[in-house]
């Protein structure tokens, strides 16, 4: 594989294209802008760096030589090969001849020249080197390198005293390992009925110590799935773990998941053909769904496989400034690592128009790659941003604050009752008005009764807000945050908080490879940030925490609620 090809196969990783069989979220939309990004990647970037290496300096290099090797053909041809030596150099019985003259005239020319496929070749490595360095399993991560010069720089504007972390600049996006059923159906066709799909997790192997340790992948238990002739249903089960030694042999060490889920095609069809699963039903999960990026036929099965694995398995980053962060980072890159002071002062003012247009070529090439990235990226920190919807409302009201026309029906209410029943020992013999009107405080759950039960008992109350005295958020913590920031913003007294301690106890925290500390950091200045902005001119916050983040803790507390804020440990 040529310096062009390993460029354009890295491109196709940077822009997932393993992920265009996906027609969900964000892959959607990536899929939209795939038609785009492949002729950018296999016919565009290869014409835009052959124009440029054709034009001025650079062809001029290109041309010097190619003149020497051919001054070195006639060389060698007409006085023979050992008229040159290994290193380029001439006989010194043939300096003086016009033959040598000419050879060492174009040599000179060509000193600090290279050939097309020299420059083209050090364009695409510089490139791959670039994107390389910052890209990890679907993120953009400002990674620690190590170099003879230590070439690394943070973003930093003179302050007295500035402390960085990787993933300072971006969201943490966790995605709990849930594990939920996934269920389908696929339609018969003809007069058969329609066939129902359960994917059930047996069995899930979670990494203890909040370490994500060895990869673990979701693995159908072909040889397990089941067919309910009565229900036209097949379960099949699903354990998540890492490989055995014989799956590692089996699968090798490149993209396994997708080979687990082509073994599971194969399989699962069987197993079910076994189960006396009839033809029809069979066909129905084997039939066309889509095609793939290939043109290939998908079948619903695989489609499905594919779709329930990759939902599940992702946690990731989304970076706030993408396309500033890597045209920074090109600059810094191209200054450092392309441009060369010291070969350039030998080679002297002929030689720095190709060095430049080289630079240049780098940071058109580049921008066109980020601009690329950045849409993708910037969709995803949209959606991110949004504020959610709330899918579910219920309040909790003393029974004291309800008039007495809603009596009857909190009695009659058995679910209601079977609560008070398992929390407080009610018995049946109390449903009676006298009961409620002696227990004022309990409290009356509109989730145990029907939506026009609670529409009536809300719309009794003059001011519902003002009588709201607890609010109670179920979400993920940035979100829920920004949600109430309408609302409370200004108007928090005390803020309590017990985050994730980090310190590898407990399974509660989710990081990549040798990102822990950075990503925790993330997590908690993202959440801090927000909860910062809720908080009234006259307010406290207490994190409970330990050694293991303290002192990072404390970093990113002076960063978002102020250093001249701390009180005490």
């Amino acid at each position: 594989m040529n310096a062009a090809e390993k460029f354009q196969d890295l491109l196709r990783e940077l822009f997932q294209f393993d992920c265009a069989d996906l027609d969900f979220g964000i892959y959607r939309v990536m899929n939209h802008k795939r038609d785009a990004v492949e002729r950018f990647v296999s016919s565009g970037l290869p014409r835009a760096v052959s124009d440029e290496l054709g034009k001025d300096a650079l062809r001029e290099q290109a041309d010097a030589q190619a003149a020497l090797d051919a001054a070195r053909d006639v060389v060698v041809k007409t006085l023979g090969a050992s008229a040159i030596d290994a290193d380029g150099n001439l006989d010194d019985a043939y300096r003086q001849t016009p033959l040598g003259e000419r050879y060492a005239g174009a040599k000179a020319r060509a000193q600090y020249a290279r050939s097309r496929e020299a420059l083209e070749t050090s364009v695409y490595n510089h490139l791959y080197a670039f994107f390389r360095r910052y890209y990890q399993d679907g993120d953009f991560i400002s990674k620690r390198r190590y170099s003879r010069a230590n070439r690394y720089a943070v973003p930093y504007n003179g302050e007295e005293v500035y402390l960085h972390w990787a993933n300072s600049d971006q969201y943490y996006v966790k995605t709990d390992e849930h594990f939920r059923n996934y269920d389908w159906s696929a339609p018969a066709g003809g007069d058969g009925d329609d066939v129902s799909v359960r994917f059930r997790v047996r069995a899930a192997n979670v990494e203890n110590g909040n370490v994500k340790g060895e990869r673990r992948f979701f693995i159908p238990r072909a040889e397990d799935a089941e067919w309910d002739d009565d229900a036209r249903a097949a379960t099949i089960p699903f354990e998540y773990r890492p490989l055995s030694a014989a799956e590692k042999r089996r699968y090798g060490t490149r993209n396994q998941q997708d080979k687990i889920t082509a073994a599971a095609v194969r399989e699962i069809p069987k197993r079910l053909r076994a189960a006396s699963a009839p033809d029809d039903a069979l066909k129905a999960l084997q039939d066309e769904h889509r095609l793939n990026g290939n043109g290939d036929a998908v079948s619903r099965l695989e489609h499905h496989l594919k779709r329930y694995a990759r939902k599940n398995e992702s946690d990731f980053f989304i970076h706030k400034d993408l396309s500033g962060f890597l045209n920074r980072e090109l600059d810094f890159y191209i200054k450092n690592e392309v441009l060369n002071l010291d070969d350039l002062n030998n080679a002297g003012e002929s030689a720095g128009a190709g060095w430049f247009q080289i630079m240049r070529l780098i940071k058109a090439v580049g921008g066109d790659v980020i601009d690329f990235l950045a849409q993708i990226e910037g969709f995803q920190k949209t959606l991110w941003e949004k504020r959610k919807f709330v899918t579910d409302v219920q309040y909790c009201v003393t029974v004291g604050a309800i008039d007495d026309r809603f009596h009857a029906e909190i009695i009659a209410n058995d679910a209601q009752w079977a609560e008070w029943r398992d929390l407080f020992g009610v018995s049946d013999a109390d449903r009676k008005p006298a009961f409620l009107k002696a227990n004022p405080t309990l409290v009356v759950d509109t989730a145990r009764f029907d939506a026009d039960f609670a529409d009536r008992l809300l719309a009794s109350f003059d001011n519902l807000d003002g009588m709201t005295d607890g609010v109670l958020v179920h979400g993920e913590n940035w979100q829920a945050l920004r949600l109430m920031e309408e609302v409370y913003k200004g108007r928090v007294k005390c803020v309590y908080i017990d985050p994730p301690y980090n310190s590898g106890q407990e399974n509660d925290f989710l990081y990549k490879d040798s990102y822990q500390h950075s990503s925790w950091m993330t997590m908690m200045f993202n959440v801090l940030g927000a909860s910062r902005v809720l908080a009234a001119p006259l307010s406290g916050i207490f994190v409970s925490t330990d050694d293991e983040e303290y002192a990072n803790l404390k970093f990113v507390m002076d960063r978002t609620w102020g250093a001249d804020n701390f009180v005490a440990d």
